[in-house]
């Protein structure tokens, strides 16, 4: 494309930027006198996003026409900027964004209004919302996992496995876990439990301990002597299983109670248990035995996952499904989550906006001072101003749209 044909083209994209910009002029001024006599909503939403969209068009033609000339043939300080100051343009310029649009004190306003907890929990609310969230990590994961190189995640597995248990004693860790049980009390059921069993056990075998009396009695001992003592011994034996079944503070309790303590301060402290346990860890963790776990542990994970991210009706998408909706309407109805989350998301997005301002102003510093003189700036804008134009398009757009959306959110969120 020749040069006369490139002007060509610059003069249609620059007619039909300007002829957007009007079209927007005349929507908010239209809205603007049917919203004085018409309180239809929809009349508000179009007349927001007229009016923002007359300021993105008008401010990005202003900077579009100030890089190569003075605006409208006037002569307005900083214009015309690639010929006459380029390089003192490309600092200036690049602090002016920084320090007045990007400043701690502008961006706060707007950071203290973001509130998108509720936006995200009715989002999550649909079906299909959640369907495409979970399609999406599910292609994510089944992505990663098909790249893995499986020897080195079995390596990987194998080695953290080692470095982890090398440290452990597992004479501390059992001995603190029943520790922990009897400090809870816990193993006071399983006494209950087995003096109960024992208990009925010896009511239901009565006969198996006359068997057992009469075999070892003497012969001169009448039968009925052998009963009666049979029985008085399957009675005592249930009658004593049973006061330790009943009573939580029985002598048998307490005696075992202390025993069991003192077999796990035993574990604890003596060092024949440590021994015992460190050689039955190193033999069931030896080098060949830990990357065979490893390996068959890997595999085992990695095929349950991809059944489960590739079956749409599997447990863990149900699962996710479920806990979706669970977390969706807590969004919605948790005031404390969603102060939470709010309060992270304005944060996390007003330090990280404040931490990269300079590279805006760097942007625009290095862009401006590479350029040279007037014979770059008109062919800089044969070459690139028909897509420049669309910036101003782009502005036009996207300035009506940021100006709909903040619109709809002030009316609806805020």
């Amino acid at each position: 494309m020749n040069d006369e044909a490139k002007r060509k083209q610059l003069r249609k994209y620059k007619a039909f930027a300007t002829g957007l910009f009007v079209l927007m002029a005349i929507v908010f001024i239209i809205t603007t006198i049917l919203q004085k006599s018409n309180d239809s909503h929809w009349i508000g939403y179009v007349r927001a996003f007229s009016e923002a969209a007359m300021v993105g068009a008008l401010a990005d033609w202003f900077a579009v026409t100030a890089l190569f000339r003075h605006p409208l043939g006037l002569p307005i300080p900083h214009t015309n900027l690639i010929e006459n100051s380029k390089e003192r343009l490309g600092d200036n310029l690049g602090s002016f964004v920084v320090s007045n649009f990007l400043s701690p004190q502008n961006i706060r306003p707007y950071i203290q209004k973001l509130k998108v907890s509720n936006f995200v929990g009715e989002w999550l609310t649909k079906e299909k919302n959640q369907e495409v969230l979970i399609k999406n990590l599910s292609d994510i994961v089944l992505d990663i996992l098909n790249k893995l190189d499986d020897s080195t995640v079995s390596s990987f597995i194998s080695k953290k496995v080692s470095e982890m248990t090398d440290d452990i004693k597992l004479n501390n860790i059992i001995g603190s876990g029943i520790n922990y049980l009897l400090d809870k009390n816990d193993h006071q059921r399983i006494i209950t439990n087995l003096s109960k069993q024992i208990k009925d056990y010896i009511i239901e075998n009565d006969e198996m301990i006359q068997k057992r009396v009469k075999e070892g009695s003497y012969s001169f001992i009448p039968s009925f002597v052998d009963n009666k003592i049979a029985d008085k011994i399957a009675s005592g034996l249930a009658d004593f299983f049973k006061e330790v079944e009943e009573d939580p503070e029985h002598d048998i309790r307490t005696l075992i109670t202390k025993k069991i303590y003192e077999f796990s301060t035993d574990l604890k402290e003596d060092p024949k248990w440590e021994d015992e346990f460190k050689d039955i860890k190193n033999n069931f963790l030896k080098n060949d035995k830990l990357d065979e776990y490893s390996n068959d542990i890997w595999f085992s994970i990695k095929k349950t996952l991809m059944k489960e991210l590739q079956d749409d009706e599997s447990s863990l998408k149900n699962y996710l499904s479920k806990n979706l909706n669970e977390f969706s309407q807590n969004l919605k109805t948790d005031e404390k989550l969603q102060n939470k989350i709010d309060h992270w998301v304005r944060v996390t997005a007003y330090k990280y906006i404040l931490k990269n301002t300079h590279q805006f102003g760097n942007l625009i510093s290095s862009t401006v001072g590479n350029w040279k003189g007037k014979e770059l700036s008109e062919k800089l804008e044969l070459e690139v101003g028909k897509d420049l134009q669309f910036i101003r398009v782009n502005g036009t757009l996207v300035g009506g749209l940021v100006g709909l959306i903040i619109y709809t959110i002030s009316h609806f969120f805020l």
